[in-house]
This record gives C-alpha cells, structure tokens and sequence, in this order.
C-alpha cells in the first residue's frame, strides 16, 4: 500500500497521521512546501520518499508537478487532512486515477455558500445565507436575513475573518477589514452554544464519532483578548440526551454531502430552546488540539485508526477508558515579555493526575500573538472521568492560571 500524504509535517497534528499511516503498514510518500532537511527527524523516519513543492497552494503548479510523480510511482491513496490542500489533493487523485473522494464532492465541504446550499435541498438546518461579492450585496442580503448577522470567507478555516455584525454601521466597519476578500458568505447569527461532530468515516458511515463543546463559541474567543478559549471533549456523547440533536444531524449531514472515507469537523448550535442549527463542516481532522482530546478522552490512538481507514477501509478503534477532556488556551495579560505565572501550583495540587499538559510560554520569552494562533501563550489539558470534575478544573485553569507580561 503506496500512499502520498500531503503536508506530513504541518499542522502539527499531521505528524501524528504520518505515523499512522506507517503504523498500518503503509510505505508513506509526502509531498510538502518546505525542504526535507528541515522536516523533523521523527517525521523523515516514517517517509519512504519525500517531494519538496515550493508552490504547494498553487493548484495548477502543484499538479504540474506532482502528477508525473505518482503516475510513475502508482500511488494506491492520496490522501490530505490540511484545509487549503485538499482540493488539490482531491484533482490529483482524479487525474491519476486513485480512489478516494472526487473534486465535487470535496469542494461541498470546502465552499462554504455551494454546502449550505447542498443542505437546504437536503432539508437540514442552516443559517439562512448569502454568497457576496460587494459591499451593496452585503448590505442588501444583511438587509434580507435582518441582523445581526455573521460574514466569513467562503473557504475559511476556523474563526479567522469571521466577524458578527449587529447593525449597519458595524458592517461599514468590517467591510473596511475585509477589503482582501473577493467574495465571502453571509448568513445569519445562531444565538446558542456551539459544539463540534467529528468522525472517522469509512464509506461515509461514521465508525468513530466524537462531540466537542467550545467555552465560548471561537468567534467570541478570536475576537476578545482578555478570554481564555477552552474547549471541552465528552467521554461519552451518546450519554447526553442534549447532544442527539447535533450528532443526528451530523450524520444527516454526511450522507447529503456524499462523504466517503476519512476525517470530518464539523461544527453546530444548539439554540436556547433546543433547536439544533448547522454551523459548517471541513473534510478534514480539526486543529486546535482536538485530535489529542479525542485520544485522551478514549485512550487510543485515532491517528492510527484514521490511517487504518484511510488505507485499508477498517477500524479497529475502540474506547480503552472514557474521560471528559479540556483544553485551556492562555492569553498573556499586558505586552512585552512573560514576567510571572499565577495559579499553577493551585491547578497542580487540585488536578494531580488529571493534569496532563500544562504548557506555557516561559517567563522571559516574550508573548505571543494572540491573533495569529489559537494556542496563545500555552495550552493546558486535563481529563476526568466525571463530567462536572472536569468542567470545575477546566473554569480553575481557565480564571485562575495567568501570565503577565511586561
């Protein structure tokens, strides 16, 4: 089994996949937009062969060089679990004929107006929306939906250019934010919490299924700097009755838009009054350290199953212990270098073994910045069985533990 994977090395997580295809017994071939020296060394071990392609997000390059490639070698999968390649991915694999999902298929998870536009004519729930391409169209369609409403790119990936606007002048406001943009998807606000459906698929039918609740919803968290982004895996979903909404729809979802074989993230609302609302939904394994919640929350290893799916269309997956699993994203108070840490030993003498990663920038480096990366200044991680346990260590790590910086 020859499989070419895409970016092995970045996001972080896809060095997790990359081992996973190796340990399913695959010879791994990948293809990435830097040089192979500057792979780490735990990436390159797993790599029967590696192509550099400087111009990897430029999808006519990309295939004009990688397609005489796996046609020479004869590739049996090719496969990508990073958002701006998997289009690409999904033309290569047509143009040598490997299997996997086609070109059409993966744009309905990648266009965010072409998937909802999909679903409506499933009968799911959505956000009513608008594709703009104009400022007098993003007046007009808000005008349609009624504000407040949300806008984001068409292909966006996470929170980033996403904003909530209330009224008119907020939208003169970040339209002038916005100016890069030829196009982007408008649609109305979902007040509710937010949670996220993911799967590993084989064929389309989900073999591992996980939820996710965000504190807040990331729109919020991109937005405010003072906020602590936390999120917090369920050891078991199908335990609360609340959450069979989402995961029905989850699953709806996934037939209407043709899924086959591989990871999915999706996101959903879940409104004041019990209606479930779709949010969106990528083709891909989420980031954000989501992956690692999943493993910690059912003490295996979804990399590995994912690859063993991908590859081999089985799963052997199956939950060793159940935990509820948070991570806590911090945010250094003031700018400048780290000067102290607060509420660690706190957290350290309540968690014990429950603490499992507790990761922040040191004092003396200086802070990061907030607004290029989820992960802040640090991200700490904890489990326990019991669901309220959890959530009480999770709001200690997230109020309590501080970074000041100066």
């Amino acid at each position: 089994m020859k499989v070419l994977f895409i970016s092995p090395h970045y996001p972080e997580e896809m060095q997790g996949f990359t081992r996973g295809l190796a340990a399913v017994g695959a010879e791994v071939y990948a293809a990435g937009d830097v040089p192979e020296a500057q792979l780490p060394a735990h990436v390159r071990r797993h790599l029967r062969g590696y192509v550099h392609v400087p111009k990897l997000f430029d999808e006519a390059a990309a295939l004009a060089q990688l397609t005489p490639i796996a046609q020479r070698v004869g590739f049996d999968r090719i496969e990508c679990l990073w958002e701006p390649c998997v289009l690409m991915t999904a033309s290569l694999r047509e143009r040598v004929g490997v299997p996997g999902m086609s070109r059409d298929t993966v744009l309905g998870f990648r266009d965010k107006t072409l998937m909802k536009q999909r679903l409506v004519a499933a009968g799911v729930r959505v956000p009513r929306f608008a594709r703009v391409t104009s400022a007098a169209e993003c007046y007009e369609a808000a005008a349609e939906i009624g504000y407040p409403i949300v806008i984001k790119p068409i292909d966006g990936a996470g929170s980033a250019d996403t904003y909530a606007v209330k009224d008119a002048e907020g939208m003169k406001q970040v339209l002038a934010q916005l100016g890069h943009l030829q196009e982007a998807n408008l649609e109305e606000f979902i007040d509710g919490d937010e949670f996220t459906y993911d799967t590993v698929c084989i064929d389309g039918v989900p073999r591992f299924e996980s939820v996710t609740k965000y504190y807040p919803k990331p729109m919020d968290g991109r937005h405010n700097e003072w906020i602590s982004p936390a999120q917090l895996t369920y050891a078991d979903p199908f335990a609360h009755p609340e959450l069979h909404g989402g995961i029905a729809q989850g699953r709806e979802v996934l037939r209407a838009l043709g899924m086959g074989t591989g990871f999915t993230h999706m996101e959903w609302f879940r409104k004041p009054d019990g209606e479930v609302v779709f949010g969106e939904i990528a083709a891909r394994a989420p980031g954000g350290k989501l992956v690692d919640g999943m493993n910690y929350a059912n003490d295996f290893d979804v990399f590995r199953e994912w690859a063993r799916a991908a590859c081999w269309r089985s799963y052997e997956g199956s939950p060793a212990k159940r935990y509820n699993v948070a991570a806590v994203f911090k945010r250094a108070i003031g700018q400048g270098t780290i000067q102290r840490i607060v509420g660690v030993r706190a957290l350290r003498e309540r968690c014990g073994d429950s603490l499992l990663s507790l990761d922040l920038t040191p004092p003396g480096q200086p802070r990061r910045d907030w607004l290029n990366t989820l992960i802040g200044d640090g991200v700490i991680i904890l489990r326990h069985p019991n669901l309220g346990v959890c959530q009480s260590m999770m709001w200690q790590a997230i109020n309590d533990v501080q970074l000041y910086a100066g």
